[in-house]
């Protein structure tokens, strides 16, 4: 069985949660509290040098970090990553998106202003640069959704399920949604597709670290 270690409130972690629940794979999850360092241990390190979460173990102990890059891999041969050339390239050129100019702003404003505690006055220099930042990738993505129902080809892709992750939950990080109506539309869609979860979803078999 696939192990996935993850942190619960994390929105990298909650993508690769939405997705292996969208395909009802069973999998068993293995908290990992960044906030307390359990990423920092030695044990984790040898998994992932880097000390990131997610993280996907698979059976025979080979695994596999970064978010985007477990997405890709659970997807393949599903119709959430699309066979036709043209468009997975269009699938990854959003998902590269997400992580240059969405997931920087959206989703570092979102932990350090209300998972981390005194992360406002901490971090009080970059908040500007989050929002303007933040708001600029929102007002390309609702540009591009005021055409088409989802970012490629009109139907749900992994593209969609690593941009939700982080959006649906931008107002945490102190963004307002309210300009972008094509967003709002959009989310509210995402969100009515069978097999969709919320952040709080935990399958059955859980594992507890430490």
């Amino acid at each position: 069985m696939l192990k996935l270690h993850a942190m619960q409130s994390s929105g990298n972690c909650y993508k690769v949660r939405l997705l292996l629940a969208r395909l009802a794979t069973p999998f068993e999850l293995v908290d990992v509290d960044l906030l307390r360092g359990e990423n920092r241990t030695p044990e984790f390190l040898m998994k992932n040098p880097e000390g990131r979460v997610p993280l996907l173990e698979m059976p025979g102990g080979r695994f596999l970090p970064e978010s985007n890059a477990i997405l890709f891999f659970l997807a393949e041969g599903t119709p959430l990553l699309p066979a036709d050339r043209l468009a997975r390239a269009e699938v990854l050129r959003w998902m590269f998106f997400e992580q240059h100019s969405h997931e920087p702003a959206i989703a570092a404003a979102r932990f350090w202003l209300k998972l981390v505690r005194g992360g406002r006055e901490l971090r009080t220099h970059d908040v500007d640069r989050w929002m303007e930042e933040g708001y600029r990738a929102l007002r390309v993505m609702d540009r591009h959704l005021q055409r088409r129902n989802f970012f490629v080809d009109s139907v749900l892709t992994i593209a969609d399920i690593a941009l939700y992750a982080h959006t649906h939950v931008a107002d945490e990080g102190d963004f307002d949604l309210t300009p972008f109506p094509a967003v709002r539309e959009w989310l509210e869609r995402v969100a009515a597709q069978p097999g969709h979860v919320d952040m709080d979803w935990r399958p059955r078999v859980t594992e507890a670290v430490g």
